[in-house]
């Protein structure tokens, strides 16, 4: 109740300041009226705003009175990771995908400083979707590398908006990152809250399939076609999952920030296991409550808040759900506390619901991968690794123990079918298996849908594991085999399914 009423008091202060800022129909131009969110002159000392990477949020500005804000942003151009052994180059704003975060007050006179990094190669601006004025700011502050850029705006709108890059090519800045929010807070401030998060989704287009390895760069026609190589949150897969995952304990409140930076695809977003208690959609500053999905467009942003009630692994996702599953759309929210067998009387969400990149940490991937790029793979290094990816990807079939379901699906531990041609298996995985099939004396008729959203060492780790696991015959299968079979698009060893 008492959450209620501070809400109800904040929206009742927020109708009040609106109507006195508000100028009276029919003044005159030039008369001396104020507009919204014009409080009059800055007052006191000038503040240097804070900035946070996301997916922390600066504190509360605590502020009754306008007052002049100094805002220092440096662009850099820098290669950082997109996925696990995929690097990128991504351009940014503080060094972070999304941007740093900017949080101020309404009425308050922002002095901007856009810097670029003198060993950035490209020009690049910025457009503040809270700034009333050309460009959103983009037209004063166009800056060459090594130089930086300075302009004034006053935040008459209160609310949470996008900025990003306005240089042309402006779809092409956006794709690699450029993109951030900047909070506008009421007069009176938002209701207070136990938890505020920064969450930011994004599609990238790379040259290569999703999780190829290597150096990736920017693929236009890709950008053009709208076919998005990765839909992220916070500019890389498993950015907050495992041990990166944001957190909250039972019976506290968590308040959500939103954006959507694009540059392309709409975001429907959805915490699975939550219901939104409100919802500031669009950013705007109408209220929405008991809401399941919100729509979030390309270059807008939305504010949730909800109480947590029951401990577990609440995944975040774009609930255009193979981007959640299959290009990486997907957050972690961990909440730890005592159980309410009254809501809830389950067990906590299986990781193999949650796909790979949630489980709680990805090492022994991390591990076969720098191996495997330094010719130091060992057998251990990809049944580690191959153990790990099998709990987020096969196990929801197979089971944890290779058991499979009893006339359903087939199982692989001491599987007669796989000791009679290992390799086979790297045909199953890419191309699928559909009919009848006999494995251990019973006889199966079932689908397995090909695997070919795995890259080529994630499926000869998996199928490595496989080999050395429950009485299975053991061995090795190599990336280089798997990258034969793709390319042949034929069966490897055999045609006997």
């Amino acid at each position: 109740m008492g959450y209620v009423r501070n809400a109800l008091a904040t929206w009742v202060l927020s109708f009040a300041a609106a109507l006195v800022a508000v100028p009276a129909l029919g003044a005159e131009a030039g008369s001396g009226l104020k507009w919204a969110g014009d409080f009059g002159p800055p007052q006191g000392a000038p503040i240097h705003a804070v900035l946070t990477s996301p997916p922390e949020v600066p504190p509360a500005t605590n502020r009754f009175y306008p007052a002049k804000v100094i805002v220092d942003l440096e662009v850099i151009e820098k290669q950082m990771q997109i996925s696990e052994g995929v690097s990128y180059t991504f351009w940014t704003f503080g060094g972070t995908v999304p941007g740093s975060f900017i949080r101020v007050r309404q009425g308050d006179t922002v002095e901007f400083h856009l810097k670029n990094n003198p060993a950035n190669k490209m020009p690049h601006n910025i457009d503040l979707h809270g700034v009333t004025g050309p460009g959103g700011g983009a037209a004063s502050s166009f800056t060459a590398p090594g130089h930086e850029s300075q302009f004034t705006f006053k935040a008459l709108n209160e609310g949470i908006y996008v900025y990003h890059c306005a240089t042309a090519p402006v779809g092409m800045h956006v794709a690699n990152g450029m993109y951030g929010l900047i909070l506008v807070e009421p007069p009176q401030g938002l209701p207070k809250v136990d938890h505020e998060y920064y969450v930011m989704q994004g599609d990238f287009y790379t040259s290569g399939k999703y999780r190829e390895k290597g150096a990736q760069a920017f693929d236009m026609e890709k950008a053009i076609d709208e076919r998005p190589t990765y839909v992220l949150f916070n500019g890389a897969e498993g950015s907050l999952t495992g041990d990166r995952a944001i957190t909250a304990r039972t019976n506290e409140t968590v308040r959500l920030f939103i954006g959507n930076g694009g540059p392309n695809l709409v975001s429907s977003f959805h915490v699975i296991g939550a219901i939104f208690d409100r919802v500031r959609n669009e950013g705007g500053s109408e209220i929405q409550t008991n809401v399941q999905t919100t729509l979030i467009p390309a270059g807008g942003a939305a504010s949730v808040e909800f109480r947590t009630k029951v401990p577990g692994s609440y995944v975040m996702v774009d609930h255009s759900i193979f981007r959640a599953f299959n290009k990486g759309a997907l957050a972690i929210l961990k909440v730890a506390g005592e159980e309410d067998k009254s809501i809830y009387s389950g067990k906590e969400l299986d990781s193999v619901y949650l796909g790979d990149r949630s489980q709680p940490n990805m090492n022994a991937v991390s591990k076969a991968t720098a191996a495997a790029a330094g010719g130091r793979l060992t057998l251990k290094d990809q049944v580690d690794a191959g153990r790990d990816l099998f709990a987020g990807t096969c196990s929801v079939c197979h089971q944890g123990n290779g058991e499979g379901l009893s006339g359903v699906f087939p199982p692989l531990a001491k599987s007669d079918y796989l000791a009679a041609q290992p390799r086979r298996a790297i045909d199953i995985a890419l191309h699928g298996l559909n009919g009848k099939v006999t494995v251990n004396g019973t006889e199966y008729n079932s689908v397995m849908p090909p695997m070919n959203q795995l890259n080529d060492d994630e499926i000869a780790n998996i199928l490595t594991y496989v080999l050395n696991s429950w009485g299975n015959p053991g061995g090795s299968i190599l990336t280089e085999d798997v990258r034969k079979v793709r390319a042949g698009g034929t069966t490897a060893g055999g045609s006997e399914h």
